[in-house]
């Protein structure tokens, strides 16, 4: 059940990422950033206000929020610190690069979980899962060489190695969520209600700093409807994949690999919308990348 849950948490992604492509393009990242986690913490509240109101309700249908101890907050607020920085960077990138060239390099993210799966959860992999990783590493540098076509160079673009950092980071907050998820048995819902309180914190800290004070910047924001979009889009993914990790049997390594079916939608429909360049040339690593996930999941 969980590799179902995590191929229903990949569509959500997907489609997060074509819609955040268009609230960042040619507009101001911070508050596009702070606008979808603000979107998605008030559609998460609905539920706990729900809860509140009509908790008999609320528990037939699965919509409990945990008392939690301070202890726990704590650990929220270092998983909010660490996904703020990473859609820091994320943002950023994705306003300067194609998404036909961010999202393959955010699809390496299951190796750096693998690497941490088999050190901190001492996860076995096995050949087929090897070569699986493997073929996802060598396609996104086939990206890079077709990067350059696009006057894109990966060892001279800042961008690239924001994108790089915020995959890593990424790929850290996934470990971190099966430490929250299976060793403090937090349930889905509540770890999104205080994931998203905390994470708005620290935006509206680095945006009193960065954007609030300069009038230039707030008339360059442009208010549009996929910022919405992608915080609903986000919490419902984010909510299978809680919800996959509450699975005992639930392999991390191979839950993120399987995540990264999102790059067909982000690839193929959103080099369409976006009128992308060389979109055939990047179904060859595209390939790769989907057999390596094929081959971990065979496995």
């Amino acid at each position: 059940m969980w590799m179902y849950l995590g191929l229903l948490a990949a569509l959500f992604l997907g489609l997060h990422n074509l819609a955040k492509k268009h609230a960042v393009q040619g507009n101001e990242t911070f508050p596009v950033l702070l606008g979808t986690v603000l979107s998605g913490f008030i559609f998460i509240a609905g539920f706990y206000l729900y809860a509140i109101l009509y908790p008999e309700k609320a528990l037939q249908n699965g919509f409990v929020f945990q008392n939690i101890n301070w202890q726990h907050h704590c650990f929220i607020f270092i998983k909010s610190g660490i996904m703020a920085s990473s859609w820091i960077l994320a943002y950023q990138a994705l306003k300067h690069l194609p998404i036909t060239i961010v999202t393959p390099i955010r699809s390496a993210g299951p190796f750096f979980t693998f690497i941490g799966a088999i050190l901190i959860y001492k996860e076995s992999p096995n050949l087929y899962q090897w070569i699986g990783f493997f073929l996802i590493i060598f396609s996104v540098i086939l990206y890079s060489r077709i990067g350059k076509k696009e006057g894109i160079i990966f060892k001279r673009n800042k961008w690239i190695f924001a994108i790089i950092g915020a995959t890593f980071l990424g790929a850290s907050s996934g470990l971190y969520d099966k430490f929250l998820i299976q060793n403090l048995t937090l349930n889905p819902q509540t770890l999104q209600f205080w994931f998203c309180f905390y994470t708005i914190l620290i935006l509206i800290i680095i945006l009193s700093i960065t954007w609030f004070p300069f009038k230039e910047k707030r008339k360059a924001f442009k208010f549009r409807w996929t910022i919405i979009a992608v915080g609903i889009l986000l919490q419902s993914a984010d909510y299978f994949y809680f919800k996959a990790l509450q699975d005992p049997e639930a392999l991390i390594m191979l839950l993120s690999a399987i995540k990264r079916s999102q790059i067909l939608i982000a690839v193929i429909v959103g080099g369409i919308i976006f009128k992308e360049k060389n979109k055939r040339k990047k179904l060859v690593p595209l390939i790769g990348i989907m057999l390596g996930v094929f081959l971990i999941l065979y496995s």
